[in-house]
């Protein structure tokens, strides 16, 4: 089970479950190779013992062990091991060992070469591929102990991001983040792991939590045909993938003994730099046909946005007591990164010890098919005398695998109701950071630390943990707030202007240009002065006041409303929200037209598509997850709300014969949508359900982290007559569901389908209550995921309906294949927009696109059908990542 991540035990456990270190003593050394210099992330293990190191950067290791005689074994990919008998007294005795590891000589030996052969590596790949189903699932359960070690660091730093923005005061070179964990966690088949931290420390912040996190890297497993790791969106062909001599070629470099066994060194080749593959060596055991251990690299050819290079390095070796059975025992990924002017590097490291509990999904692996051919009495076979089909016989019989996987997993579940603290976890919790994990002082650290910190690491960790005090004091903020604070015109043209008070965690936000200043026919020039003032606290509580001062020349109106949001409590979803005054709100209020785009269109295209209503009341809604998964959201409202009509007709340019439109929507279902004025008391109540949706519970709260399942939505709203003067029923019932699915190579894949209607009796409905749907008439998309040919209004409906919205990312999938266009790192992607109602029939759209331009672009051209009739096409630009 691969680890990784970027980004415990309770204290009475600790206090019984940790070694006694008073009688262990420390072996500390460095590791370097043939010219003297340090080998980074080395493998230190105890012959016969799950326990298990890594050196740092500088090839530094140590381990503490209790007195004994012990065989230590260094280890580094593509270095021939080496085996150090030590003795440690104890006592606290320090003990050093420093170890100097040859290359390894791998020797090609006899080769049985013709004309037509290819490289002896293949039919070693060809191996590989066959055993790979078994050895992708040889366990079905263990425990075990991991240290993670993360940092990032800046190398150069631009004057400012994208010529435009200034860098902040903190931002400076060196190390930005620094964070060790401590943890303990069980695997069980397919891929379960549940962790509990021991211990946790983040540089320079004595209450920070890491986000370490074993599980984060169980999709960088060679044994799976797909590698789809967290740092990109698509995925990576496997060295040994089934299909992998599609997208490789291989050179075998040469063979050697190591430990008992011959392991090969295969050199991988992408066969066009324009395949998500790897380049780089993987190490395969003669015999078994297993990977011994992985040196693979993705270059600025993978098209992984800020990445120019990434190693990936891990090693594996024969589980305490089960020679049948490799587990891995350290895991490096390491980083050099560019954008937006910037440069740095980073890395992340894992070490694998005190494996426990190691249940093997067979006691010995399944025997070959057909039995190889036998060598000559008295010689090694030759290699690479067998073909592709003489091998492919060779194949394991894996038939019952399945079955006995799940046989031993529930042999496992068993086992653990008795002895298994994780057991106690609970279904879809893979995480549990209990709090006081980030209690512990550098004396303990020292203790447990199984990789020595370098001297750079050192020097962050004392230079920040000592001026902590000072850097969280109120002075110190103050004096960069000063600097953040310093106003530029460019911020408020963008994104807006945020005034903070760091010490007391309070922000005041402005809203940028295009929404403060805003043009329509109903209020004219409008001034909606709006501010966002927060508070935060220590444990993740909130409170957010949003103020508005709306005012429309023309129409000469005042329109103040108030929005309040609270966090109600520091760990679990608890959230109130509070909406009161007098707002001008869209019939949609869904809608993709946004202000901005609607004061555009209005003032240098004659078309005032927005149509508008005046709403006076307040809403209240509580949204909260009771259950893992479960997030139920409910809502009271009253309002009165009054039709508008255009007060101006003014303009920027005008275009000769076209008119603006009256604020009355145009609906096919409803031929007049004025309403004068209604009263509404609603009552609305909506619930989201992802079954089996994995989470982490830490002290400051539960971060959820997805399913392999869909979110399934039933929602309703009730509006009530005759209370408080309402003057509206109806009753509509919706339900849906949403995914996103993953095709491989091919892409993702996002699906979200809608189905309701209005039930029971109605009364004073109006086309405000109606139920809409998300269109666009211009060019501007605001919305990729809506429908971008459908006018506004047009089908909105008070009776039943179907939406179903199709989008695929194909993630560069054709155009990589295309030598120019692949460098500018554009993507496709192709959607599907349906809707049907009694007034629609069958309505379709057909997009296809191209997102990433520039990074956040993307353009798309859509053709629209109805019920088989071609409507119209065209193009619609947004943005898309």
């Amino acid at each position: 089970m691969p680890v990784l991540t970027f980004r415990s035990l309770v204290f009475a456990l600790l206090i019984i479950g940790l070694p006694r270190f008073s009688q262990a003593g420390v072996i500390r050394g460095t590791v370097t190779g043939a010219n003297k210099q340090g080998l980074a992330f080395a493998n230190v293990a105890v012959r016969g013992s799950a326990t298990s190191t890594g050196s740092n950067e500088q090839g530094e290791y140590q381990l503490r062990l209790p007195a004994g005689q012990y065989e230590l074994v260094f280890q580094y990919v593509g270095y021939r091991p080496q085996v150090q008998p030590v003795r440690v007294l104890g006592g606290d005795s320090v003990l050093t060992v420093n170890v100097t590891l040859q290359p390894e000589a791998y020797n090609l030996g006899e080769v049985v070469v013709k004309s037509s052969d290819r490289d002896p590596a293949y039919a070693i790949i060809q191996q590989a591929q066959q055993w790979r189903a078994y050895y992708r699932r040889e366990v079905a359960a263990y425990r075990a102990r991991i240290y993670i070690k993360s940092l990032g660091r800046i190398n150069e730093t631009p004057a400012k991001i994208m010529g435009l923005f200034k860098l902040g005061p903190d931002i400076k070179k060196g190390i930005f983040y620094l964070s060790e964990s401590l943890s303990d966690f069980s695997f069980t088949q397919p891929n379960v792991i549940k962790e509990r931290m021991i211990s946790s420390r983040v540089s320079g912040d004595s209450r920070g939590l890491s986000f370490n996190r074993a599980s984060a890297g169980r999709n960088l497993g060679f044994y799976e045909n797909l590698i789809k790791p967290a740092f990109s969106e698509r995925g990576f062909v496997s060295p040994i993938a089934s299909n992998a001599m599609l997208f490789y070629k291989y050179e075998l470099v040469g063979s050697t003994p190591q430990n008992g066994v011959v392991v090969h060194k295969i050199r991988v080749i992408p066969r066009r730099r324009t395949d998500p593959v790897f380049s780089g060596f993987i190490y395969i055991v003669d015999g078994s046909w297993r990977i011994h251990s992985v040196d693979l690299n993705l270059d600025k050819d993978a098209q992984i946005d800020y990445v120019d290079e990434l190693h990936v390095a891990q090693q594996y070796a024969p589980a305490p007591g089960n020679p049948n059975v490799w587990l891995i025992q350290s895991q490096q990924v390491r980083a050099n990164l560019s954008g937006l002017g910037f440069k740095g590097s980073g890395y992340i490291t894992a070490v694998l010890s005190n494996y426990a509990n190691v249940i093997p999904t067979y006691p010995t692996p399944p025997a070959a098919t057909t039995p190889p051919p036998a060598a000559p009495e008295g010689k090694a076979a030759p290699m690479e005398q067998e073909t592709a089909a003489q091998i492919r016989k060779r194949k394991p019989d894996l038939s019952g695998l399945s079955r006995q996987v799940r046989r031993q997993v529930k042999r496992a579940q068993r086992d653990s109701l008795k002895n298994d603290p994780f057991a106690r976890m609970p279904r879809g919790e893979v995480q549990l950071v209990e709090k006081g994990v980030n209690e512990r002082d550098s004396a303990y650290w020292d203790q447990v630390r199984p990789v020595p910190l370098t001297a750079e690491e050192r020097k962050d960790y004392h230079v920040k943990d000592s001026t902590e005090v000072i850097r969280n004091s109120r002075p110190y903020q103050d004096s960069l707030d000063k600097v953040r604070n310093k106003f530029e015109p460019i911020n408020l043209v963008l994104g807006g202007y945020t005034y903070v008070n760091t010490f007391k965690k309070q922000s005041v936000t402005v809203q940028p240009v295009a929404q403060i200043f805003q043009y329509n026919t109903v209020e004219g020039a409008v001034l909606n002065a709006q501010a966002i003032f927060s508070q935060r606290t220590d444990d993740r509580r909130f409170v957010t006041l949003t103020p508005t001062l709306r005012y429309g020349f023309s129409s000469e109106q005042l329109n103040p409303s108030l929005t309040a949001n609270w966090q109600l409590h520091p760990a679990k979803l608890k959230h109130i929200g509070v909406v009161a005054g007098r707002t001008i709100e869209n019939f949609d209020r869904n809608s993709q037209l946004t202000p901005a785009i609607n004061t555009i269109y209005t003032l240098f295209d004659n078309r005032n598509y927005a149509k508008l209503y005046r709403r006076d009341g307040a809403e209240f809604t509580y949204f909260t997850e009771p259950l893992n998964g479960l997030n139920l959201r409910a809502g009271a409202g009253y309002f009165d709300r009054r039709e508008l009509f255009n007060t101006t007709d003014r303009l920027l340019r005008d275009v000769p014969g076209r008119a603006f439109t009256p604020n009355r929507p145009v609906s096919e279902e409803l031929p007049d949508t004025g309403f004068g004025r209604s009263r509404l008391l609603a009552l609305s109540l909506s619930v989201d359900y992802r079954p089996g949706q994995r989470y982490i519970s830490r002290p400051d709260g539960k971060f959820n982290l997805g399913s392999k399942w869909p979110t399934f939505n039933v929602q309703g709203r009730l509006a009530v007559p005759r209370v408080l003067g309402a003057e509206v029923r109806y009753l509509l019932l919706q339900a849906g569901v949403r995914d996103n699915l993953s095709l491989g190579l091919l892409g993702t894949s996002s699906l979200r389908v809608n189905v309701g209607g209005f039930v029971g009796k109605q009364e004073g409905l109006t086309f405000a209550d109606y139920r809409h749907f998300s269109g666009n008439q211009t060019i501007l998309a605001g919305n990729f995921s809506s429908f971008q040919l459908l006018d506004y209004y047009r089908f909105s409906t008070n009776n039943t309906y179907l939406e179903a919205h199709y989008d695929h990312h194909f993630n560069g999938f054709f155009l990589n294949y295309i030598p120019l266009v692949r460098q500018l790192k554009w993507q496709e992607v192709v959607s599907l927009n349906y809707l049907t109602t009694t007034q629609a029939g069958h309505y379709v759209e057909v997009g296809v696109g191209i997102e990433h331009i520039i990074k956040v672009l993307r353009v798309d051209f859509y053709t629209a059908l109805q019920s088989g009739e071609r409507l119209g096409t065209g193009l619609r630009v947004g943005i898309g990542f």
